[in-house]
């Protein structure tokens, strides 16, 4: 029987799996990167123990010091999570060694299926070979053969790139798995992203757990998963199955595992057998009523399943919230979250409020999960318990969820061909377009603001001044006099204060009384509606002109490393707009920085390999206008 797990990864799986343990009566064990030392998993475990190494990124990497890590701490189990190690046979083969249970799939099974190569070959497929690509071939998927995640891929759709972007992909690769092997294969557009759930044990017994729709995408990287797929005719549903069978017996497969396939225009594309528990296995669990955790425990001490698994009910929707901007390029967003409440709905959270989300690892902060009777009611449970979310702190992804939950190519697209991984591509404009009524919300902030200074206001507070009271966010000036005759708002007219205090404001607005939540961090003000959240930045009386940024400026929007510079690029040439200037890495993740328009680079500061923090100066780009 297994008595103490250690769980060799971080953050929200990390708990997930403790989470389990705690109710099994198994003890936990976490380990931690410097980086990670105050991390929620590092508190919610029974004993944790620290990870050396020389980056943040490359410690979770490590699987000597991780094998080492479990035996100091008297774990006589290993659970890999995914992510970092979870796909690497050797580190299985090192848990072995070492005499810890390792509660997973055996390392032939992962050798087999963890490289994608390896995968499609085994099933009868095989990859582009490289140096045939030609231009007919376009548009084609760099990919990596080891992890995944959206990490180290690459659509390429022109041949005079693909040498840049084949670099990019083993670096990226090679940061975030250790293993810098890429592939190419057909880019199919169009397609939904389906996935089949096996959990097989070691008497030779395979589950298929019903399939998953995945479809909305990302950069690769799933962002709302649900099962189960919906609108699948019978024939493609059994062939997935069986293929997903076919996989799982091909390798002798133990544990919990996940077949990836390209549906498009009725034919079945094989993708690649994740071996490992997946980041949406949620919406399964909460379908079959399992907890995938504790049937992978359960096989690792050798436990047979049952001939046949339950049946399924019902609908359930996985959305996956990061600290991003999706307006932004979906930069990832780093600093303090200050508060970070979803209700009425499962949620499998890898950090609490006060935590910092930092820049060296993925920026998940949580899934939140809905299930329900059918697809439209756990799409609807879901929409509005993120709506009435709590969310303070980095920039997130929150209002493109409940959009998406919302939008027609997401309910009704499946039964019309609609749902499938362009769904962002096609959308994001109006997904990301600003939330309505920022005006009411910088009224409200500065009500409150006004009520924290004075006391309680409402319908008897009297004053009578010469001048209004003047309150600045963002782009919104608020003025206002609190009369006799009660408020009067500039530019506010039909609405009325019901009543004010320091962290909550009523208005009625046109008849209609609405409810303000106001909450002040900093120089940043938090207001929750039912619209949603409004982040407004508090703007001082008078600005030092030292604070002002020299136009055309290209400033760090995250912190990171100048991976490289574009060949050509240097001070006194000329840019168009929208050129590549250089790249930054962060979370594991390339990001490109653009010239803003079109001149001359007058200054460049960015350097390959110079960690710059948010809002570093990185270039500066005259532009013709200015030039003229």
């Amino acid at each position: 029987m297994i008595k103490s797990v250690l769980v060799a990864n971080r953050g929200e799986i990390a708990c997930r799996v403790f989470r389990t343990c705690r109710e099994l009566g198994i003890a936990t064990v976490a380990v931690f990167s410097d980086a990670d030392a105050g991390a929620l998993h590092v508190r919610e475990a029974d004993v944790a123990v620290r990870l050396p190494g020389s980056t943040p990124g490359e410690t979770y990497l490590r699987a000597g010091r991780v094998v080492a890590a479990a035996l100091a701490a008297g774990a006589d189990a290993v659970h890999p999570g995914y992510g970092f190690l979870s796909e690497n046979a050797d580190f299985a083969r090192a848990v072995a060694t070492a005499g810890l249970t390792w509660i997973g799939p055996p390392p032939e099974a992962i050798e087999a299926m963890a490289s994608k190569t390896r995968a499609k070959e085994l099933m009868g497929l095989a990859p582009l070979e490289l140096a045939d690509v030609t231009r007919s071939d376009l548009p084609i998927l760099v990919k990596a053969s080891a992890g995944g995640g959206g990490r180290g891929m690459r659509v390429v759709r022109q041949l005079d790139v693909l040498e840049g972007e084949l670099a990019a992909a083993r670096a990226e690769a090679f940061g975030a798995f250790g293993d810098g092997d890429v592939f190419v294969e057909p880019y199919i557009e169009g397609g939904r992203h389906v996935e089949v759930q096996i959990l097989a044990d070691a008497h030779g017994t395979v589950w298929v757990l019903g399939t998953r729709d995945c479809s909305l995408q990302r950069r690769h990287q799933k962002v709302i998963e649900e099962a189960p797929a919906p609108a699948l005719d019978p024939e493609t549903e059994a062939e997935l199955y069986a293929l997903a069978v076919r996989a799982a017996k091909a390798t002798d497969y133990r544990g919990a595992g996940t077949v990836e396939f390209l549906v498009a225009g009725g034919t079945v594309h094989f993708l690649e057998m994740n071996t490992r528990l997946q980041v949406e296995h949620p919406v399964t669990e909460a379908v079959f009523g399992i907890d995938l955790v504790a049937l992978q425990l359960r096989i690792a001490e050798g436990d047979a399943l049952a001939p046949a698994p339950p049946a399924p009910r019902g609908h359930a929707i996985e959305a996956r919230l990061y600290a991003e901007d999706p307006a932004d390029g979906w930069a990832p967003g780093t600093g303090t979250v200050h508060r970070l409440a979803v209700d009425g709905v499962r949620l499998d959270r890898g950090y609490a409020d006060g935590d910092t989300v930092g820049v060296h690892y993925d920026s998940l902060l949580a899934k939140a999960v809905a299930h329900a009777p059918t697809r439209a009611e756990a799409a609807r449970r879901l929409a509005h318990a993120l709506e009435r979310a709590r969310v303070h702190g980095p920039a997130t992804n929150r209002d493109l969820l409940v959009r998406s939950l919302r939008h027609p190519d997401f309910t009704e697209g499946p039964a019309q061909g609609r749902l499938d991984t362009a769904f962002y591509d096609r959308n994001l404009a109006e997904l990301t377009a600003p939330l309505p009524g920022a005006h009411h919300a910088a009224l409200a902030a500065a009500l409150a603001d006004a009520s924290a200074r004075a006391g309680r206001l409402g319908g008897g507070w009297r004053n009578v001044p010469s001048q209004p009271q003047i309150k600045r966010y963002g782009d919104h000036e608020v003025r206002y006099r609190l009369t006799r005759r009660g408020l009067e708002a500039e530019g506010h007219p039909g609405v009325r204060l019901v009543a004010a205090a320091p962290d909550r404001v009523r208005l009625e607005i046109e008849g209609v009384v609405r409810e303000f939540a106001v909450r002040r961090h900093g120089d940043t003000v938090y207001v929750d509606s039912a619209p949603g959240c409004h982040v407004l930045a508090v703007r001082p009386r008078f600005t030092d002109p030292g604070d002002l940024v020299a136009p055309g400026s290209l400033l760090a929007p995250m912190p990171g490393v100048v991976v490289r510079v574009a060949d050509g690029v240097e001070e006194g040439c000329r840019v168009v707009a929208g050129q590549p200037l250089l790249w930054l890495e962060a979370m594991k993740m390339e990001h490109r920085v653009t010239a803003p328009a079109s001149g001359t680079l007058t200054a460049l500061h960015a350097v390959p390999g110079r960690q710059v923090e948010v809002g570093a100066l990185l270039a500066v780009v005259t532009s013709e206008a200015e030039e003229a």
